[in-house]
C-alpha cells in the first residue's frame, strides 16, 4: 500500500469538506459540537455558520494538499500538512475576526 497515506488524507479532506458544505447549506448552529456551542454565543448564528463553513473548507485544503504531495514524497507531505494547516488556521482567524 504505497499510497495509503495519500488515500487516507484524501478521504479525510473530503469528509471535512462535506461537513463544511453541510454547514454552509443548512446554517444550523446546532451542527456544532456542544462544547463549541457553549463557548460561543453569536449574535447572528446564520452569519457565523456561513463564515465558519468558509474556514472549515479552507482548512480541508490542508490534508488535500498533503495527499497530493504524498504521491511524490512522504516527508514533504508531512511538512506540507503542518505548514499549510498553520497558514490556513491563521487565515481563518482573519476571516472570523468581525463575527460575534
Amino acid at each position: 500500500m504505497e499510497y495509503g497515506y495519500s488515500i487516507l488524507m484524501g478521504i479525510f479532506a473530503a469528509a471535512i469538506l462535506l461537513y463544511a458544505g453541510l454547514m454552509a447549506l443548512t446554517k444550523d448552529y446546532n451542527m456544532l459540537p456542544l462544547r463549541a456551542r457553549q463557548s460561543v454565543k453569536p449574535k447572528d448564528p446564520k452569519r457565523y455558520m456561513t463564515q465558519l463553513s468558509k474556514v472549515v473548507a479552507l482548512v480541508a485544503a490542508s490534508p488535500a494538499l498533503s495527499a497530493l504531495t504524498g504521491l511524490w514524497n512522504m516527508i514533504a507531505a508531512v511538512i506540507v500538512l503542518i505548514g499549510s494547516m498553520v497558514l490556513f488556521i491563521w487565515i481563518g482567524t482573519k476571516i472570523m475576526k468581525g463575527i460575534e
